[in-house]
C-alpha cells in the first residue's frame, strides 16, 4: 500500500509502510506480532540480566531492590506510554485512510510533546522516590539500594520514553521489525555494561542502573536516525518543535485514558508491592524473580494485542470493518494456545528461579507466585485482545474503566483479604480474580458492538 496526500498525489518515498487491509488476518497478525514477540523476549532478557547479575554478584537484597521501585518508575512514565498508544492508533487510522499529511503532523507533534514533558517528569521522580519507597513498606535493608537504583533510572528516563515513542510510531506504520533491531542493539549493550560495571568495576545496583540508561539512550538515538532514513515522512528535526493542537487533542482522546489506566494500575501495583514488602526481603526477591519469569507467558499476549490494535486501526481507517472480527478471533485463539503451552513454566520454576538467586527461601517465595498466577493467564489473554480491538477502533475509556475496576475492586482487596485470612501462599490468586472482573466489563461491551460507532468519527474530525 502507498500512502497518499489528501489530493491523492502518490508519495513513492513511503512505499515501505505495511498495509494490513488486505490478506489473511492470521498471517498478517502473526507476521506483525512475531518481531514484537522476539523484541519482547530481548526486552525481558534486558530486564532479567539486571536481576540475575545483581542477584548473583551483589545478593538477594539487591535483587529485591531492583524490582521494588519498578511500579513507581512505570507510574511516572505512564502518561507517555498512553500518548504513544494514542499516536499508534491515530497513525494507523491515517495510514489506512491514505492521509500522509496528517501522519507527518502526528509524528512531529508527539515528539515535541515527549521532549517537552520528559524532563519535568524525571525531576519529579527524583524527589518522589524515597517518600514512596517508605510509603510501600520497603524494608530498611532494601531501601538504600532501591533509592539509588530509582534515582539513576529517573535521571535517564528520556531514553526509555524516546525508544517507546519510536516503537509506537513504527507500529502505526505497520512496521514491527525495525523496533526489534533497536532493541537487540540495546540488549547487547546492556548485558555487556552490566557485566563490566557490576562484575568488573563492582558498582552494584548503581552499575545495572547506569548500564540501563546508557543502552536505552543509544537505542533511542539510533532508532531515530534509522527511522528518518527509512521513512521520508519522518525526516524532520526533533529540536525544531512543531505542535498541532488539534492532532494532540486527538492523541489525548485516544491515549490519555490508557495513560491514566496505566498510572492507576501502577499505584495499585504499589499497593500489592506494599503487601509483598511486609513479608521481608526474601519474599520480595522471590516475587520479583517470578515476575521476570512469568513475563515470558505475557509477552506473546502483548505482541498479539499490539498487532491487533494496528490491524484494527488500519482496517477501520480503510472502511474494512468486516475484517476486524476475523482478526479478533485469530488473535484470541493464538493467545489462548500460548497460555496453555506456557503452563510448562510451573514445573520448570525452581531451576529458573535459581538463576536469579539460589537461596531456598527466595525460590519458595517465587513458586508461590507462579503456582497461583500461571493457570489463570488464559483470562488475561482474552481480555487483552478484546481491549486492543476496542482501542484500535478509537474507544479507550471502557478499557480504562475495566482496568481500574479490575485492580481496585478485584485484585487489591482480594489480595489483602486472602493474605490475612488464608496466608501469603494463596494471595496471588487475586490476579485471576481481577482478570475475571475485567472480562466481565469489556467482554459484554465488545459483544454489544457499540465501540464500532467510534470508528470513523476521529479521523473525520
Amino acid at each position: 500500500m502507498e500512502l497518499k496526500n489528501k489530493d491523492n498525489n502518490s508519495n513513492s518515498g513511503n512505499k515501505q509502510i505495511n498495509a494490513m487491509t488486505e490478506g489473511n488476518p492470521v498471517r498478517l497478525i502473526l507476521v506483525f506480532a512475531f518481531p514484537m514477540l522476539v523484541g519482547n523476549v530481548f526486552q525481558q532478557l534486558y530486564n532479567m540480566v539486571d536481576s540475575i547479575v545483581v542477584g548473583n554478584y551483589v545478593g538477594k537484597i539487591a535483587l529485591a531492590a531492583v524490582g521494588t521501585g519498578f511500579p513507581l518508575i512505570f507510574m511516572m512514565a505512564s502518561l507517555f506510554i498512553g500518548l504513544g498508544i494514542g499516536a499508534t492508533i491515530l497513525i494507523a487510522q491515517y495510514v489506512g485512510a491514505g492521509d500522509i499529511e496528517n501522519v507527518k503532523k502526528t509524528c512531529q507533534t508527539i515528539y515535541t510533546a515527549m521532549i517537552l514533558g520528559a524532563i519535568p517528569i524525571s525531576i519529579l521522580g527524583l524527589f518522589l522516590c524515597e517518600p514512596i519507597l517508605n510509603l510501600i513498606n520497603t524494608p530498611a535493608d532494601t531501601l538504600p539500594m532501591a533509592k539509588q537504583y530509582m534515582m539513576i533510572i529517573f535521571a535517564g528516563l528520556l531514553g526509555a520514553i524516546g525508544y517507546n515513542m519510536n516503537t509506537g510510531i513504527l507500529q502505526g506504520f505497520g512496521d514491527s521489525k525495525s523496533s526489534l533491531l533497536f532493541l537487540v542493539i540495546a540488549t547487547g549493550i546492556n548485558i555487556a555494561l552490566d557485566l563490566l560495571f557490576v562484575v568488573v568495576f563492582g558498582w552494584g545496583v548503581a552499575g545495572v542502573a547506569i548500564a540501563t540508561i546508557i543502552a536505552q539512550a543509544f537505542s533511542w538515538i539510533f532508532g531515530l536516525v534509522y527511522m528518518r532514513k527509512k521513512y521520508e515522512v519522518l525526516n524532520f528535526q526533533i529540536l525544531k518543535f512543531y505542535f498541532n493542537r488539534d492532532i494532540f487533542v486527538k492523541i489525548l482522546k485516544l491515549g490519555l485514558p490508557t495513560g491514566i489506566q496505566q498510572m492507576l494500575f501502577s499505584i495499585g501495583i504499589m499497593s500489592i508491592q506494599s503487601l509483598v514488602n511486609s513479608y521481608g526481603s526474601d519474599f520480595i526477591a522471590g516475587f520479583n524473580a517470578a515476575n521476570k519469569i512469568d513475563m515470558f507467558a505475557f509477552m506473546p499476549i502483548q505482541s498479539f494485542s499490539n498487532a491487533v490494535t494496528t490491524y484494527t486501526g488500519q482496517n477501520i481507517g480503510a472502511g474494512r470493518m468486516d475484517r476486524v472480527h476475523s482478526g479478533t478471533v485469530a488473535a484470541v485463539t493464538m493467545s489462548v494456545i500460548v497460555c496453555l503451552l506456557a503452563l510448562v513454566i510451573i514445573p520448570l520454576g525452581p531451576p529458573l528461579l535459581g538463576l536469579f538467586n539460589s537461596d531456598s527461601a527466595v525460590i519458595e517465595s517465587g513458586m508461590i507466585y507462579l503456582k497461583n498466577v500461571m493457570p489463570l493467564y488464559v483470562l488475561l489473554a482474552i481480555v487483552f485482545v478484546i481491549n486492543a480491538v476496542v482501542r484500535g477502533a478509537g474507544e479507550s475509556v471502557v478499557p480504562m474503566i475495566g482496568a481500574i475496576v479490575t485492580l481496585w475492586l478485584g485484585r487489591i482487596p482480594s489480595a489483602y483479604y486472602i493474605a490475612y485470612n488464608f496466608g501469603k501462599e494463596y494471595m496471588f490468586y487475586s490476579y485471576g480474580i481481577g482478570w475475571f472482573f475485567w472480562l466481565m466489563i469489556t467482554g459484554p461491551y465488545y459483544l454489544s458492538g457499540k465501540w464500532k460507532t467510534k470508528s470513523q468519527k476521529l479521523i473525520r474530525q
